[in-house]
């Protein structure tokens, strides 16, 4: 059986080749924390092909949800692949489709508005600006350096990640409010969303900001996050279209399965259409 070693120069190098495939921040931190936990329970780093499998049991043991488990498998999986030790590489455990979203996780247009409500009346203007562009226009967090004078000019923004281009309108609406704190904020050219020191704004930044809103605002902070209005924004086109390939295409995905999960109703939703089927005698 070949036995491999795992180093710290290995894995900085997976973290450099993850940035230069075009994931987002976000999800380089989560595969490298997830690889480095790895690397710890391992103790010396050195392991066989059967690691990875035992790793997946451990975390069974350990009662993770088999969602998160498939999640760190991922990061795995993909060091193991860029470092070709492809006989490393572990299955997934078998999830069954969900039919519903929580409740507890599921942010209504009402406290959407409520939301947009406080920051306005906190005089956080960047900030409510920043969740309706998110939210009317499903963009990722990652993408909100793409919302620039120019994109607003245009009416539409240029995206490139992950090695793809999609073009993702702005509403005229939005525009208006975009420009109108454009030209108070003096900006004439880039991005739109910057701090004071003219950086743009990060994603933790972003998430933090709207954890502090929603206390104010009296919404759960489990249903308050940058991608809950990406979620929002896909329940509500939808609904309008009923074109869920166009979805898939405006949300940047390459699978519309990936899409279908975006479209889960709440728990709450899922019971009542259970009860109108009057099955029940």
């Amino acid at each position: 059986m070949r036995e491999y070693t795992l180093t710290a120069e290995l894995i900085m190098a997976y973290g450099e080749h993850l940035k230069n495939q075009e994931h987002c921040a976000g999800t380089v931190e989560k595969y490298l924390r997830d690889t480095r936990a790895f690397v710890r329970w391992l103790g010396d780093g050195r392991m066989t092909e059967e690691s990875a499998a035992a790793w997946k049991e451990h975390l069974q043991n350990l009662n993770y949800a088999p969602t998160t488990i498939n999640s760190m498998l991922a990061a795995l999986n993909g060091l193991f692949r860029f470092l070709g030790w492809d006989d490393c590489r572990v299955r997934f455990l078998k999830v069954q489709r969900r039919l519903f979203r929580e409740s507890n996780k599921e942010l209504s247009r009402e406290e959407y508005s409520l939301l947009l409500a406080t920051a306005r009346s906190m005089g956080r203007e960047r900030l409510e600006l920043l969740m309706e562009t998110i939210c009317a226009t499903g963009i990722r967090v990652s993408e909100v350096r793409f919302i620039t004078v120019e994109a607003i000019q245009l009416g539409r923004a240029e995206v490139a990640l992950k090695g793809k281009i999609r073009t993702i309108l702005i509403p005229n609406k939005l525009a208006r409010k975009l420009m109108k704190y454009a030209r108070k904020q003096k900006i004439v050219s880039g991005e739109i969303f910057l701090t004071r020191n003219g950086k743009g704004v990060s994603r933790r930044q972003i998430w933090a900001e709207m954890k502090a809103l929603c206390k104010k605002a009296g919404v759960a902070p489990t249903k308050v996050f940058p991608h809950n209005l990406r979620h929002l924004f896909a329940t509500v086109f939808y609904k309008v279209s009923r074109d869920l390939i166009k979805l898939a295409d405006i949300l940047g995905h390459s699978s519309v399965e990936t899409t279908r999960i975006y479209l889960l109703t709440s728990g709450q939703e899922h019971q009542q259409q259970m009860e109108r089927l009057g099955l029940v005698l």
